[in-house]
């Protein structure tokens, strides 16, 4: 069954309906709000909420306006945008306390110095892959780059860089093991 009609049903409040939405739309939900929130346990909470919302607010759907996967994710991006925010400001009070007791918060100094080391370790662990791993890692992944974008800027076959990728992944993965 197709996701507006399963919505119109959860609005009438068919539990079955629901378990049938959730496993329909609860991976793109989840991708969604990861890519917005990034961090894997606050993007499971906050795709929770949207899906518990979506139970809630199913009435609230108009098939008049858009399909019920456009209203689903619209309701995960602002729910991913607003928790981003409520940290940003979050971050920005303590920091603003820190500033005022006229040294920098433990968790912001500890932070820092465990970023520095995590970025030297990856550095090391770069330093291990071989010239064309390392250049389509780091086009993917610092830059930005999609596989199908790398393979055009390195002027390659997708399938090479996608083995280039896998392999170099797999060994930044060995050696950042002992990193833990």
């Amino acid at each position: 069954m197709a996701a507006d009609d399963l919505l119109v049903l959860v609005a009438g409040g068919d539990q079955r309906a629901f378990e049938e939405l959730y496993g329909l739309v609860s991976g793109p939900v989840y991708g969604l709000v990861r890519r917005v929130v990034r961090d894997p346990a606050q993007s499971e909470e906050v795709a929770q909420e949207v899906l518990l919302e979506l139970w809630r607010s199913a009435a609230r759907f108009d098939p008049g306006r858009g399909s019920a996967l456009s209203w689903i994710l619209t309701l995960a991006h602002r729910r991913a945008v607003d928790r981003v925010r409520s940290a940003r400001a979050a971050g920005e009070r303590e920091q603003r306390e820190a500033l005022r007791a006229g040294e920098p918060a433990f968790d912001q100094v500890a932070e820092e110095v465990e970023a520095g080391l995590e970025r030297e370790w990856v550095r090391r662990c770069l330093r291990r892959l071989t010239d064309l791993q390392r250049q389509s890692v780091t086009l993917a992944y610092y830059d930005g780059y999609t596989y199908r974008e790398v393979a055009e800027r390195l002027s390659l076959p997708l399938g090479t860089v996608k083995t280039r990728m896998r392999d170099g992944l797999s060994r930044l993965r060995e050696c950042l093991g002992g990193a833990a």
